[in-house]
């Protein structure tokens, strides 16, 4: 089973299973590695989570960009693994759409899922957004929102939000082009409508039409104000595999995404030998056992050749796409980043450390120490070891601090630095690559000056707190680190499991001094 704590700080998708490989339970988070390690760490869990976290045996995760996208993605994969321990919700199995009816005079509103004929749009996560959107469409363009078709004018025909088709104030023809002006407008081409609409109003005032030229205008200025704020995922009607991947010495590690009518509906990964052509392999042998879907997003050309051998095995034509910008090239660098976090993440977060803190080599072993107390009472250190970017936590150790009087942060960081590399010396024991030191300037001094006394040449590192600055020795000001990016990250990491490692021991020794 995935250790929890190795599962990246990004917002997505994960999946529980049990010994039989099913899947149990599937979540979202804004943060994988916390929500799951949440889990397992909680000891105030209801009955049926506790149930859920004994069944677990196995951790899958898929990343997303945003949270937005992770509610999608776990409402697609609900449905399609029917997870024993998610909430059965009967009346609510998917997000809402936008329908237009395959009608003389279309019907435009609301559907749950695409079970009728027509043109569905969507689906919507934001239900005021779509509710606002469809009020907009329906009295931008006069679309009919009735069942059936009146046989008198209702009251959005009389208060003019509707063309009113059912007492004959609109032809056909003239309501099909409305039609297909929202609909132009659900499937994200509003900057061509405008333009379109912009002609038409100048050709009105020409013929000194002005009451229709200003309903354009109004037309124009309402589409205007919907592109800047219209943040839908829009449906496609056919679906694609989007594929990328990572060579490293010699060996490829692949991901392959499955999108349902531009839903990611799940993942597949692949690690094998890289040899010459190695893509159109794949590609050849994967599709052997799978329907190949209508599109295939590709991160490099491959022979014409694929793509008839795929449309035979489909019966039907099979594109293959390589993007250069856009939609598709934000889907395939999204697989990218999954093959990067999943296969590569601890080694980039470890070569980006290198690099920004200027290490001589890899900084394949870390450890980083942190002081708990309360009013100067009660006073312990910790220090936690990382290895190969991952928790080790057979190595991380707990201090009670001995020589310190009061509120002393830097004589207590000198006491467990000293401790701890006195007796690594003493035992011939591993020296790690990097010692990190939660605290400012005046902290790393006083871990400085230890490692100096004890004639260990280490490379050190200090964070603080309140702007995560990380500090350096013979530097006066921080480095030039931006808290988000890579490197601090993880520094931030560490030091956070150092911190919550001795707040846990500082909390244990308090609760024995108080017992009775």
């Amino acid at each position: 089973m995935i250790d929890p704590a190795t599962l990246p700080a990004e917002p997505g998708c994960y999946l529980f299973s049990d010994e039989g490989g099913n899947v149990i339970y599937v979540g979202k988070a804004r943060n994988l590695r916390k929500r799951v390690s949440s889990y397992f760490s909680r000891h105030d869990l209801d009955p049926k989570t506790a149930r859920l976290v004994d069944a677990i045996a196995g951790i899958d995760f898929i990343v997303t960009d945003t949270e937005v996208e992770a509610f999608i993605l776990e409402n697609t994969l609900i449905k399609k693994h029917q997870p024993k321990y998610n909430i059965d919700l009967k009346d609510s199995k998917t997000y809402a759409y936008i329908h237009i009816t395959d009608e003389p005079f279309p019907r435009i509103h609301v559907a749950r899922g695409p079970d009728e004929n027509g043109r569905y749009y969507g689906p919507f996560v934001s239900a005021r957004e779509r509710d606002d959107l469809l009020r907009l469409l329906k009295s931008l363009f006069g679309l009919r929102s009735c069942r059936r078709l009146p046989r008198r004018a209702c009251l959005r025909a009389h208060i003019g939000s509707c063309s009113a088709p059912c007492i004959g104030r609109i032809g056909e023809e003239e309501y099909g082009e409305r039609v297909r002006r929202a609909e132009a407008v659900l499937k994200g081409d509003i900057g061509g409508l405008i333009r379109t609409l912009r002609d038409e109003m100048a050709a009105h005032a020409e013929r000194l039409d002005y009451e229709r030229a200003m309903d354009l205008r109004d037309q124009i200025t309402a589409l205007e104000r919907l592109r800047e704020r219209q943040h839908v995922d829009r449906q496609k009607t056919y679906n694609e595999d989007i594929i990328n991947y990572i060579r490293s010495d010699g060996t490829v590690y692949l991901m392959l995404f499955n999108v349902d009518r531009g839903t990611l509906a799940g993942k597949h990964q692949y690690t094998f030998d890289e040899t010459e052509g190695f893509l159109e392999e794949f590609l050849a042998r994967y599709y052997a056992d799978h329907e190949p879907p209508e599109e295939v997003i590709l991160p490099e050309p491959v022979d014409d050749a694929v793509a008839i051998y795929l449309s035979h095995l489909r019966g039907g034509k099979v594109r293959l796409v390589v993007p250069q910008r856009g939609e598709k090239k934000n889907l395939l660098d999204l697989v990218g980043k999954n093959v990067e976090i999943t296969f590569f993440g601890d080694r980039i977060k470890l070569e980006e450390l290198r690099r920004r803190l200027h290490l001589p080599s890899l900084p394949v072993a870390i450890e980083c120490f942190d002081i708990s107390h309360l009013s100067g009472t009660a006073m312990v250190g910790s220090m936690v070891r990382f290895y190969c970017g991952k928790p080790d936590r057979r190595n991380y150790r707990r201090f009670r601090i001995r020589s310190v009087e009061g509120i002393d942060d830097f004589a207590a960081i000198a006491e467990v630095v000293r401790r701890r590399y006195t007796r690594l010396k003493k035992e011939d024991g591993e020296f790690p690559d990097l010692i990190l030191i939660d605290g400012g300037k005046g902290q790393l001094t006083a871990a400085t000056a230890v490692l100096r006394e004890l004639g260990v040449s280490i490379p050190i590192a200090a964070i603080a707190k309140r702007e995560e600055e990380v500090f350096i020795p013979g530097f006066s000001h921080p480095l030039p680190l931006d808290r988000h990016e890579k490197a601090s990250l993880f520094i931030q990491e560490i030091r956070d499991e150092a911190h919550r490692f001795a707040i846990t021991y500082h909390r244990n020794l308090r609760r024995k001094t108080v017992a009775p």
